[in-house]
Protein backbone atom coordinates (compact mmCIF):
# COMPACT_ATOMS: atom_id res chain seq x y z
CA UNK A 1 0.00 0.00 0.00
CA UNK A 2 1.50 3.31 -1.06
CA UNK A 3 1.22 6.62 0.78
CA UNK A 4 -2.41 7.65 0.25
CA UNK A 5 -1.50 11.34 0.26
CA UNK A 6 1.26 11.16 -2.35
CA UNK A 7 0.97 10.33 -6.04
CA UNK A 8 3.12 7.53 -7.37
CA UNK A 9 5.56 8.16 -10.19
CA UNK A 10 5.46 6.52 -13.60
CA UNK A 11 8.47 4.42 -12.58
CA UNK A 12 6.82 3.09 -9.41
CA UNK A 13 3.23 2.64 -10.70
CA UNK A 14 1.74 -0.80 -11.27
CA UNK A 15 2.36 -2.30 -14.71
CA UNK A 16 -1.29 -2.91 -15.59
CA UNK A 17 -2.35 -4.85 -18.68
CA UNK A 18 -3.29 -4.54 -22.36
CA UNK A 19 -6.79 -6.02 -22.02
CA UNK A 20 -9.61 -3.50 -21.67
CA UNK A 21 -12.24 -3.85 -18.98
CA UNK A 22 -15.14 -5.97 -20.24
CA UNK A 23 -18.35 -3.96 -19.87
CA UNK A 24 -21.38 -6.19 -20.23
CA UNK A 25 -24.30 -3.78 -19.84
CA UNK A 26 -25.71 -0.64 -21.44
CA UNK A 27 -26.21 2.54 -19.41
CA UNK A 28 -28.72 1.62 -16.72
CA UNK A 29 -30.69 4.87 -17.12
CA UNK A 30 -30.73 5.67 -20.85
CA UNK A 31 -29.43 2.47 -22.48
CA UNK A 32 -26.50 4.14 -24.25
CA UNK A 33 -23.43 2.06 -25.11
CA UNK A 34 -20.72 2.94 -22.58
CA UNK A 35 -17.97 1.69 -24.88
CA UNK A 36 -19.05 3.69 -27.95
CA UNK A 37 -17.43 6.86 -29.25
CA UNK A 38 -19.29 10.02 -28.36
CA UNK A 39 -21.96 11.10 -30.87
CA UNK A 40 -21.09 13.59 -33.60
CA UNK A 41 -21.47 17.16 -32.38
CA UNK A 42 -21.29 16.23 -28.71
CA UNK A 43 -18.54 17.07 -26.24
CA UNK A 44 -17.06 15.36 -23.21
CA UNK A 45 -15.25 16.12 -19.99
CA UNK A 46 -13.80 13.92 -17.23
CA UNK A 47 -14.57 15.08 -13.70
CA UNK A 48 -13.23 13.77 -10.41
CA UNK A 49 -15.01 14.90 -7.25
CA UNK A 50 -14.54 12.03 -4.84
CA UNK A 51 -16.20 8.61 -4.95
CA UNK A 52 -17.56 8.22 -8.47
CA UNK A 53 -20.82 6.55 -7.41
CA UNK A 54 -22.46 9.72 -6.15
CA UNK A 55 -20.63 11.93 -8.61
CA UNK A 56 -22.05 10.11 -11.62
CA UNK A 57 -25.62 10.48 -10.35
CA UNK A 58 -25.16 14.26 -10.14
CA UNK A 59 -24.41 14.49 -13.84
CA UNK A 60 -26.70 11.88 -15.43
CA UNK A 61 -29.65 13.92 -14.12
CA UNK A 62 -28.72 17.10 -16.03
CA UNK A 63 -30.73 18.08 -19.08
CA UNK A 64 -28.34 18.00 -22.03
CA UNK A 65 -26.18 15.16 -20.74
CA UNK A 66 -26.31 12.33 -23.27
CA UNK A 67 -24.44 9.68 -21.34
CA UNK A 68 -22.23 9.13 -18.32
CA UNK A 69 -19.85 6.44 -17.19
CA UNK A 70 -17.32 6.02 -14.42
CA UNK A 71 -13.70 5.07 -14.72
CA UNK A 72 -10.11 5.92 -14.03
CA UNK A 73 -7.87 8.63 -15.45
CA UNK A 74 -4.87 10.81 -14.68
CA UNK A 75 -2.47 8.03 -13.76
CA UNK A 76 -0.03 5.64 -15.34
CA UNK A 77 -1.34 2.07 -15.06
CA UNK A 78 -3.14 0.88 -18.23
CA UNK A 79 -6.54 -0.78 -17.73
CA UNK A 80 -6.40 -0.84 -13.93
CA UNK A 81 -8.80 -2.65 -11.64
CA UNK A 82 -10.71 -0.94 -8.85
CA UNK A 83 -8.54 -2.68 -6.27
CA UNK A 84 -5.39 -1.42 -7.97
CA UNK A 85 -6.68 2.15 -8.11
CA UNK A 86 -7.65 2.00 -4.43
CA UNK A 87 -4.14 0.83 -3.55
CA UNK A 88 -2.84 4.24 -4.58
CA UNK A 89 -0.29 2.59 -6.85
CA UNK A 90 -1.76 3.52 -10.25
CA UNK A 91 -1.90 7.33 -9.97
CA UNK A 92 -5.45 7.41 -11.30
CA UNK A 93 -8.37 9.43 -10.00
CA UNK A 94 -11.92 8.12 -9.91
CA UNK A 95 -13.71 10.14 -12.60
CA UNK A 96 -17.06 10.55 -14.32
CA UNK A 97 -17.08 10.80 -18.10
CA UNK A 98 -19.79 13.29 -19.03
CA UNK A 99 -20.88 13.34 -22.67
CA UNK A 100 -23.13 16.31 -23.40
CA UNK A 101 -24.87 18.27 -26.12
CA UNK A 102 -23.25 21.74 -26.10
CA UNK A 103 -26.32 23.28 -27.73
CA UNK A 104 -28.33 22.38 -24.62
CA UNK A 105 -25.73 22.42 -21.86
CA UNK A 106 -22.42 24.25 -21.82
CA UNK A 107 -19.16 23.23 -20.20
CA UNK A 108 -19.37 26.37 -18.06
CA UNK A 109 -22.72 25.21 -16.69
CA UNK A 110 -21.39 21.73 -15.98
CA UNK A 111 -18.45 23.20 -14.09
CA UNK A 112 -20.74 25.27 -11.87
CA UNK A 113 -22.30 21.98 -10.72
CA UNK A 114 -18.84 20.43 -10.35
CA UNK A 115 -17.56 23.16 -8.04
CA UNK A 116 -20.68 23.33 -5.90
CA UNK A 117 -21.11 19.56 -5.38
CA UNK A 118 -17.77 18.84 -3.67
CA UNK A 119 -14.97 20.44 -1.68
CA UNK A 120 -12.17 21.21 -4.16
CA UNK A 121 -9.74 22.30 -1.41
CA UNK A 122 -9.05 18.94 0.24
CA UNK A 123 -6.12 17.62 -1.76
CA UNK A 124 -5.91 13.83 -1.78
CA UNK A 125 -9.28 13.18 -0.20
CA UNK A 126 -12.96 14.01 -0.29
CA UNK A 127 -14.62 14.00 3.09
CA UNK A 128 -13.96 10.69 4.83
CA UNK A 129 -12.67 9.12 1.60
CA UNK A 130 -8.89 9.39 1.79
CA UNK A 131 -6.48 8.64 -1.04
CA UNK A 132 -5.09 9.99 -4.27
CA UNK A 133 -7.95 8.42 -6.25
CA UNK A 134 -10.37 10.83 -4.54
CA UNK A 135 -8.57 14.02 -5.60
CA UNK A 136 -10.46 16.77 -7.42
CA UNK A 137 -9.72 16.83 -11.17
CA UNK A 138 -10.97 18.29 -14.45
CA UNK A 139 -9.68 16.69 -17.65
CA UNK A 140 -10.90 18.44 -20.81
CA UNK A 141 -10.90 17.24 -24.40
CA UNK A 142 -8.83 20.14 -25.77
CA UNK A 143 -6.92 23.30 -24.88
CA UNK A 144 -9.92 25.56 -25.52
CA UNK A 145 -11.97 23.71 -22.93
CA UNK A 146 -8.99 23.71 -20.58
CA UNK A 147 -8.96 27.50 -20.76
CA UNK A 148 -12.66 27.53 -19.86
CA UNK A 149 -11.95 25.26 -16.89
CA UNK A 150 -9.06 27.44 -15.73
CA UNK A 151 -11.23 30.56 -15.88
CA UNK A 152 -13.98 28.77 -13.95
CA UNK A 153 -11.45 27.74 -11.31
CA UNK A 154 -10.21 31.32 -10.97
CA UNK A 155 -13.74 32.60 -10.43
CA UNK A 156 -14.58 29.95 -7.84
CA UNK A 157 -11.25 30.41 -6.08
CA UNK A 158 -12.14 34.02 -5.45
CA UNK A 159 -15.52 33.02 -4.02
CA UNK A 160 -14.22 30.20 -1.85
CA UNK A 161 -11.23 32.24 -0.75
CA UNK A 162 -13.44 35.06 0.43
CA UNK A 163 -15.85 32.73 2.23
CA UNK A 164 -13.55 30.05 3.65
CA UNK A 165 -9.99 31.35 3.18
CA UNK A 166 -9.05 28.12 1.41
CA UNK A 167 -7.19 27.34 -1.80
CA UNK A 168 -8.49 25.06 -4.54
CA UNK A 169 -6.33 21.99 -5.15
CA UNK A 170 -8.16 20.76 -8.25
CA UNK A 171 -5.91 19.30 -10.97
CA UNK A 172 -6.65 20.64 -14.48
CA UNK A 173 -5.30 19.08 -17.68
CA UNK A 174 -6.23 17.95 -21.17
CA UNK A 175 -7.45 14.35 -20.91
CA UNK A 176 -5.25 11.47 -21.91
CA UNK A 177 -6.32 7.88 -21.26
CA UNK A 178 -9.70 7.00 -19.78
CA UNK A 179 -10.30 3.46 -18.55
CA UNK A 180 -13.83 2.27 -17.81
CA UNK A 181 -14.45 0.93 -14.33
CA UNK A 182 -16.01 -2.47 -13.74
CA UNK A 183 -19.65 -3.02 -14.74
CA UNK A 184 -20.93 -3.06 -11.15
CA UNK A 185 -19.68 0.52 -10.61
CA UNK A 186 -21.58 1.92 -13.59
CA UNK A 187 -24.68 3.89 -12.51
CA UNK A 188 -24.23 2.26 -9.11
CA UNK A 189 -26.73 4.42 -7.23
CA UNK A 190 -29.46 3.79 -9.79
CA UNK A 191 -29.05 0.06 -9.18
CA UNK A 192 -28.51 0.50 -5.42
CA UNK A 193 -30.56 3.56 -4.33
CA UNK A 194 -29.52 3.20 -0.68
CA UNK A 195 -25.84 2.86 -1.54
CA UNK A 196 -23.02 5.05 -0.28
CA UNK A 197 -22.86 8.61 -1.61
CA UNK A 198 -20.08 10.88 -0.39
CA UNK A 199 -21.12 13.93 -2.39
CA UNK A 200 -21.19 17.15 -0.40
CA UNK A 201 -20.17 20.71 -1.20
CA UNK A 202 -18.71 23.53 0.86
CA UNK A 203 -21.87 25.61 0.79
CA UNK A 204 -20.13 28.27 -1.29
CA UNK A 205 -22.13 29.06 -4.43
CA UNK A 206 -20.56 29.87 -7.73
CA UNK A 207 -21.03 33.64 -8.23
CA UNK A 208 -24.58 33.88 -9.68
CA UNK A 209 -23.74 36.61 -12.18
CA UNK A 210 -21.08 34.37 -13.71
CA UNK A 211 -22.82 30.98 -13.46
Amino acid sequence: MSNKDKLVTQETALAGRDEKMLITELHYINQTDLTADKPAGSKEVLLGLGCFWGAERVFWQLDGVLSTSVGYSGGYTPNPTYQEVCSGETGHAEVVRVIFDPSRLTLEEILVIFWEKHDPTQGMRQGNDIGTQYRSVIYTEDQNDLAIAEQSKTIYQQAIGESLSKNITTELAVMEDYYLAETYHQQYLAKNPQGYCGIGGTGVCFPPSLA
